[in-house]
């Protein structure tokens, strides 16, 4: 799918025409840039490479600078490829916010806040006090029975325990697009969004 590379900055809420008070997530799209194009021809498959956010070149290694320059353009963070495009674009092109349309829908993909090592309750909705579930006896947060005995004498995969939590890959569909601040480079989204502020996030259209 088409789209740009984008980076959370924060939550807000809007009054809608009809007056209801909208949490909505404002997010800075692009300006991207066209860092490479791929082709059948030479790559087996078609895609447009995109480029987001300033990066110092002193950070860039030599390679990286190079591809960068190739498309002149200073070196960029985050790079990500995109298919189906309806338009064509050459190297050095740049797609900003009014790539996007208000009240049209996008999807978002994101990294999710790492919240580290965590129980049953938090990780997966265990009753916890007041539903104490498993039977367990003066411990009210723990996860109970997890079935094994002499046989199967093992753990079944998949079985819900305690664990790292966060800090996975998570794409929310058909998020609609409030507002476009071209302005800024930004664009307001209903609801909430996978990441931390800062995080960078893929918005399809």
């Amino acid at each position: 799918m088409p789209g740009l590379i984008g980076k959370k900055i924060g939550m807000t809420s809007v009054f809608s025409a009809d007056g209801k008070n909208v949490p909505c997530t404002v997010i800075e799209a692009g300006p991207c840039v066209v860092t490479q194009v791929k082709t059948v021809e030479t790559d087996g498959y078609e895609a447009v490479q995109l480029a987001f956010d300033e990066k110092r070149e002193k950070s860039t290694n030599q390679p990286q600078a190079g591809h960068f320059k190739k498309a002149s353009t200073t070196p960029k963070r985050k790079v990500v490829e995109f298919a189906e495009f309806e338009q064509e674009f050459k190297l050095g092109d740049t797609l900003g916010v009014d790539f996007f349309e208000e009240n049209s829908f996008v999807d978002i993909t994101g990294i999710s806040k790492g919240k580290g090592f965590q129980g049953v309750v938090k990780r997966h909705g265990f009753g916890g006090v007041g539903q104490s579930t498993h039977g367990q006896h003066n411990r009210l947060r723990a996860p109970g029975s997890i079935g094994a005995a002499s046989y199967p004498a093992r753990v079944f995969k998949g079985m819900r325990m305690a664990g790292r939590t966060g800090g996975d890959r998570v794409k929310v569909e058909n998020l609609k697009v409030i507002k476009v601040i071209p302005e800024n480079n930004l664009i307001l989204v209903k609801g909430s969004v996978p990441g931390a502020k800062g995080s960078y996030l893929i918005i399809e259209k």
